[in-house]
């Protein structure tokens, strides 16, 4: 099953939006939230990145949620601690974090691979709310 990694500039959000799409998902699902500092402040680290996408790793594949522009910097620099592999099945997500960390569970809880999950985050961009 297509692991998830939420990466945030808050480790409050990511742990939410990981609580929320903990609900819709199935119990084997890896649904990882690397949010913050480590000492608990705004911000994105590559090596805790790197730590969530090593977690969420089942052998099928990582989709990655981001919030902010750079925390595709530090994701894309935390692909450069993974062996070739596992960096060859991580893929970010182009998709609002929310709605796009929502359907990537669903979609990986329905046993799809990694591009159907990443396409089915992708477009939540197009969701509409009302």
């Amino acid at each position: 099953m297509v692991g998830v990694v939420i990466v945030s500039h808050s480790q409050k959000v990511a742990e939410g939006i990981r609580e929320m799409a903990l609900q819709m998902s199935a119990p084997e699902q890896k649904i990882i939230a690397a949010g913050g500092m480590a000492d608990g402040g705004i911000g994105t680290d590559a090596f805790r990145v790197s730590e969530a996408i090593v977690s969420a790793d089942t052998g099928d594949g990582v989709a990655i949620m981001v919030d902010l522009g750079s925390a595709v910097l530090s994701t894309e620099t935390a692909f450069e601690f993974l062996d070739e592999e596992l960096r060859s099945k991580v893929q970010i997500a182009d998709a609002p974090i929310l709605e796009g960390a929502i359907s990537a569970v669903v979609e990986a809880s329905l046993g799809s691979n990694l591009a159907a999950v990443v396409a089915t985050a992708e477009g939540a961009r197009t969701l509409n709310k009302c």
